[in-house]
């Protein structure tokens, strides 16, 4: 099994490249994106030295599924998947911030909650908390979209509008959307036995309309509890079973690393990497409702360029 961790094409039309933490987008004519869902891996904003086999794949099926059940709420930049790794688009101007939305106490929230904060980006939290709690009503936790190696920070709707990182008008809009698509998110979770707890959105513009761009309701950008024991679990103060890469943060953590300066990655092995793999696989499964089916990996790349190319020859 091959992972696809650098990527180097010269599509027809190509103007730039952009290399993420994750994906890779390539700049076509400056009108459409082509954007690589690489099978780097990354945790504490740090990409990790090994790739995972299929990650790419899943990621962007899966995005591509909730982008397609989704276009009745707002229109989203896809236009088509030219291979199982790649989603093609129109161009966007990003807005410099992830709309963050919450379910659940838990994660990076209930970090900062244990700690004696009330306040998470400018939304007063209720006393008497515990984790993985359910809230009352979903909330929005902004962030700023940080360089590679930087981290995101937090950020209020306030800080957003004195900034002029948006408009009152499109941050309206930013929220509505931002809580219309976790509704729905939540709604073909708990058809799966599943239930979104939090995840990111990334909007932008294109001719003055604003899009959904990125990945959706992605294990890398969501996380996710089965339903099945979660109260039982949260009456005794169990940990939840979770399907999110939070369990990958987990193992960084459990050997020492949290992305501070001076920590070492620990030693990804064979065996990390193969159960790593597999844990995406099973939520890819568990989400879609649907097989995962292994793509070819004996020369990634070179799969990517012939069915890239032929799409935009076309």
């Amino acid at each position: 099994m091959k992972a696809l961790t650098k990527t180097d094409f010269n599509f027809p039309g190509q103007k730039s490249v952009y290399h993420g933490k994750v994906r890779d987008v390539y700049n076509i004519n400056g009108e459409k994106l082509v954007m690589v869902a690489t099978d780097r891996i990354s945790a504490f904003d740090v990409v990790l030295p090994k790739g995972i086999p299929f990650k790419g794949q899943m990621l962007n099926q899966i995005a591509a599924k909730f982008l397609d059940a989704t276009t009745d709420i707002c229109p989203n930049w896809k236009t088509a998947t030219p291979d199982p790794m790649v989603t093609v688009g129109v161009m966007c101007e990003g807005f410099p911030i992830e709309m963050i939305v919450r379910g659940y106490l838990c994660g990076s929230a209930w970090r900062t909650y244990k700690s004696g904060v009330r306040e998470i980006c400018g939304v007063k939290l209720p006393e008497g908390m515990k984790e993985n709690q359910k809230f009352p009503e979903p909330i929005i936790t902004p962030t700023t979209k940080a360089e590679i190696g930087e981290h995101d920070a937090d950020i209020s709707k306030e800080e957003i509008l004195a900034q002029g990182l948006a408009t009152p008008e499109e941050y309206a809009i930013l929220e509505k959307y931002t809580m219309d698509l976790f509704k729905r998110g939540t709604e073909i979770a708990a058809e799966r036995g599943l239930i979104l707890v939090d995840t990111k959105y990334e909007f932008g513009k294109h001719n003055g309309t604003i899009y959904l761009m990125d990945e959706i309701h992605t294990p890398d950008s969501s996380r996710y509890f089965y339903t099945e024991g979660y109260q039982e679990r949260f009456e005794k103060g169990e940990a939840q079973k979770q399907l999110s890469k939070e369990f990958v943060r987990e193992w960084l953590m459990d050997n020492g690393f949290q992305g501070k300066e001076g920590q070492q990655v620990p030693e990804m092995t064979d065996e990390i990497v193969a159960s790593i793999s597999e844990r995406y696989i099973e939520l890819y499964e568990h989400i879609t409702g649907e097989k995962f089916v292994k793509e070819d990996t004996s020369n990634i790349a070179a799969r990517i360029s012939k069915n890239v190319t032929t799409f935009l020859n076309e």
